[in-house]
């Protein structure tokens, strides 16, 4: 009995300080109030930096979603890729006060469901390093700020830099001819754009072309969190959704939009929300996808 007491209560330890078992996907504003500041968990601001420096959860640090690196244009110029210079990218890491051991939580700010995908891609980039400790606080700091009484604090945290080393998972990463192969094998595509891209009514700036690639399911982002906003829905709602969308909770399958933004949030609802553990997530898109003339486009609308 004793020692059923002692495995209990180091389970309750890990899971407090967060430990490797704690990582849930989805954090709430009251686990991130009881959690804020202690030892092994890092929470990093993802809002502009004046919202951030006006008040911020207690003890977080503070990253640019687009100019920190986190996406970073490949050698052949597609923008907004997982980085090739995996070194750089760990030294950002190790900056935020983040190594090997720490509990990563992501917040984001919350307000639309595709501020949420700040959160989904640089989560999904954690998962590429091999760090599995990671959430997402749900709602982002939307959420959090919403009762004035939970504490914010001014000013900027400079964190003691740590070591922060790299164990790829390149089984996560899908490139152009990856894709293709998928899909003359009939793997399950989906699309995580709007509808209006989708059949190809309107396309991303940078894209070449309109449409989607053929075959592909379209099942758009902001279906996922609830009104479109920044609270991700539960698991049964998610699972309606995919089946309206004709998209399967099983099996093979990959989540595309234009840069790999949106589509972390279809990844994420797939595999961490319904577990499912062979969806991946092609952060190319359609904007290197469509950069080679060659590769096979479907127009639902054609002018």
């Amino acid at each position: 009995m004793f020692k059923k007491l002692m495995v209990s209560a180091a389970m309750a330890a890990t899971m407090w300080f967060g430990g490797a078992a704690a990582a849930d996907p989805l954090v709430s504003v009251d686990w991130v109030k009881q959690n804020a500041g202690k030892p092994g968990v890092v929470m990093i601001d993802l809002r502009p930096t004046p919202d951030y420096l006006r008040g911020h959860v207690p003890g977080a640090v503070t990253t640019n979603y687009g100019k920190d690196g986190w996406r970073a244009p490949n050698s052949a110029k597609t923008p907004d890729m997982f980085p090739e210079d995996t070194g750089k990218l760990a030294g950002l890491i190790g900056s935020l006060g983040i190594d090997n051991a720490t509990h990563v939580v992501l917040l984001p700010p919350g307000a639309n469901s595709s501020d949420m995908g700040m959160g989904t891609r640089i989560y999904w980039t954690f998962k590429v390093l091999g760090h599995d400790n990671v959430s997402i606080l749900n709602g982002g700091m939307m959420a959090y700020a919403k009762d004035k009484a939970n504490a914010l604090e001014p000013g900027q945290v400079t964190p003691a830099a740590k070591a922060f080393n790299v164990n790829l998972r390149k089984d996560m990463l899908v490139s152009r001819d990856d894709m293709k192969k998928a899909l003359d094998a009939g793997t399950l595509l989906v699309d995580s754009r709007t509808e209006d891209q989708y059949v190809g009514i309107n396309r991303h700036p940078i894209a070449k072309s309109s449409g989607t690639i053929p075959g592909a399911k379209n099942l758009p982002q902001s279906w996922l969190t609830e009104n479109g906003g920044g609270m991700f829905r539960g698991k049964d709602q998610i699972e309606a959704l995919h089946k309206v969308a004709g998209v399967t909770t099983s099996g093979p399958q990959i989540a595309f939009c234009n840069t790999g933004h949106w589509a972390s949030i279809g990844w994420f609802a797939a595999s961490e929300i319904l577990g499912n553990k062979q969806a991946k997530l092609y952060d190319g898109s359609m904007v290197e996808w469509t950069a080679d003339p060659a590769m096979p486009m479907e127009q639902k609308v054609k002018f």
